[in-house]
């Protein structure tokens, strides 16, 4: 259903619930601050570029989102990404790749794909998600001991060589600054709850660092001043050869987008005892992502963290989320040029933290005792990208998986010949029709049973199993009691075991079919190549059609 959250719930809206929306949205807009300015610099850009995605994109996925307490914005998982697409690409083709991601993220909710995406194994997730935070990690180590380089790397490898070549340029008082501010980000929920930390981080270390005048890189230093207005809109001038090259790109954005907006909204229902809208997700994701890089603004999705927060400040519609982006945005128009008295160090605190907790390193390493292909999806997928790319690490993750879970598929699929099981009176005590045609099988009749998916992953195991038959039978008998799904390659198979038995004179009996192979079969014609008369529903139908063809042959 394509309807925002935000109608529905207004219809039982009252003031005690507004008054606790109101709130919520303005602890997790000073939340969102720090965040918002340090993942787009991250990113590669200017702290404005984190502060307009908040607000803008904050505001659309609230509105038009399908979860009554999602908070939208920049998110760490996106800044490797971001990066990536700037370096090579540049802001403007940043802000095409975004759009196109938006334009993907719409069709898939529109098309109503919302629940398929759910699908992705949790070792390529894991990984990946793991994989981005030891990049995020390594790249805020620049910042956190204040080292003087003209800029890092986007490779993981030659990031850290140049750290090694600059080693020397430590700055003491960059790393107490960053201590200082995952400190109080660790212990300060301890002292309170109604305060955010990071607020609290930023405020104490800006304060000590203008003070006492300490030799810290700030904000202002680095970039300049803050921009205290709301940007005007713009199209990108960029190249259709430039477009195509982003396609890629684009989908790692609308994925990554998508996977990490419906797991936060899982979250939250989790939470609250709700459920979200899936699909009214998707679109909402896909129309923020289409709209906020016109205004400067960088890929935004759902926030696990500050969605929970929402929560726990008593958000319960998306009017929280609405405050929250209005906060922001007085803020910025308001306070915006104090932002740039933050400390660089600071930021660094605070994304290393993000990065910590982003790398669920107690599910990676619970993983490492799953079966040994899931352990290889994971170290694969986490391997890529640090080293690679992450586009190549979801491709090759989720190609390698889908590989891996086809061949267990396979091997839980087992053809074999039964005619001397239902010979042996009393072997398959528990199917009373086999039981009373157990001794009367005719000759030339072979029966066979196929156990499990008949999928092009069985293919061949069917091929080798009926190659062992050294002998054209009268009648062969195929048991697909135990087939619950037939696919393409499945009808081939059956439809060359028709041609071969014309020609060699053996008539091919179906018993026991489920719903799904006889509709497949009916659609490809087969049930007319087979014959009505040689479906039937169960083993001991199936030995008596034999004996009527038996029967028939003999001259």
């Amino acid at each position: 259903m394509l309807v925002p959250k935000l109608f529905t719930s207004l219809k039982t809206y009252d003031r005690t619930q507004a008054v606790a929306d109101v709130t919520a949205g303005v602890i997790v807009g000073v939340v969102a601050l720090p965040l918002a300015i340090a993942f787009a610099i991250a990113s590669g850009l200017g702290p404005a570029a984190g502060l307009y995605t908040a607000i803008i994109a904050g505001f659309l996925i609230s509105a038009l989102g399908g979860s009554r307490v999602q908070i939208g914005g920049p998110t760490g998982a996106f800044v490797v990404i971001v990066y990536g697409i700037v370096q090579q690409y540049g802001v403007a083709g940043l802000t095409v790749a975004t759009m196109m991601a938006g334009v993907i993220l719409v069709v898939l909710g529109v098309a109503k794909l919302g629940g398929a995406i759910k699908f992705i194994p949790a070792p390529v997730v894991t990984g990946f998600t793991s994989g981005i935070a030891v990049i995020i990690f390594s790249g805020e180590m620049r910042d956190f001991f204040g080292l003087t380089m003209p800029g890092v790397p986007a490779e993981f490898i030659a990031k850290l060589q140049v750290y090694a070549a600059h080693a020397d340029s430590v700055a003491p008082w960059a790393v107490v600054i960053a201590t200082l501010t995952i400190g109080i980000l660790v212990y300060w929920p301890r002292v309170s709850l109604k305060v955010p930390a990071p607020f609290v981080a930023l405020i104490v270390t800006t304060v000590l660092v203008q003070v006492a005048k300490l030799p810290v890189e700030t904000i202002g230093s680095r970039f300049g001043g803050i921009d205290a207005s709301f940007p005007v809109p713009h199209w990108p001038a960029i190249g259709l050869h430039d477009v195509t090259r982003l396609v890629a790109p684009a989908f790692t954005i609308a994925m990554l987008g998508g996977i990490e907006s419906l797991l936060s909204a899982v979250v939250a229902d989790g939470m609250i005892g709700t459920r979200h809208r899936s699909n009214m997700e998707l679109v909402a994701q896909g129309i923020a992502n289409i709209v906020t890089p016109l205004f400067g603004g960088i890929p935004a999705t759902g926030a696990i963290a500050r969605t929970a927060t929402n929560i726990k400040s008593g958000g319960r519609t998306p009017v929280a989320g609405i405050v929250h982006s209005i906060t922001l945005l007085l803020i910025t128009l308001f306070f915006g040029r104090w932002a740039a008295l933050i400390p660089m160090a600071t930021l660094a605190g605070i994304l290393v933290v993000v990065a910590y907790h982003m790398s669920e390193w107690r599910t990676f390493r619970g993983m490492l005792a799953a079966p040994r292909s899931d352990v290889a999806v994971l170290l694969v997928t986490f391997g890529l990208t640090v080293l690679v790319d992450l586009t190549v690490a979801l491709g090759v993750g989720m190609v390698l998986a889908s590989f891996l879970f086809m061949r267990k598929m396979a091997e839980t699929t087992h053809i074999t010949a039964v005619t001397d099981m239902f010979a042996d009176e009393g072997s398959e005590g528990d199917d009373a029709g086999a039981a009373i045609a157990m001794n009367a099988i005719p000759r030339g009749v072979q029966i066979y049973e196929i156990d499990g998916p008949f999928f092009f992953g069985a293919a061949e195991k069917f091929k080798e199993t009926m190659g062992s038959i050294e002998r054209a039978p009268a009648v062969l008998i195929l048991r697909m009691r135990k087939v619950g799904l037939l696919d393409a390659t499945g009808i081939a198979l059956i439809r060359e075991l028709v041609k071969k038995g014309k020609h060699d004179g053996t008539t091919l009996v179906l018993s026991d079919v489920h719903s799904q192979p006889m509709v497949a079969m009916t659609r490809s014609d087969l049930l007319e190549a087979i014959g009505e008369d040689n479906f039937v529903g169960d083993i001991t139908e199936a030995l008596a059609r034999a004996k009527v063809i038996v029967a028939a042959s003999k001259p």
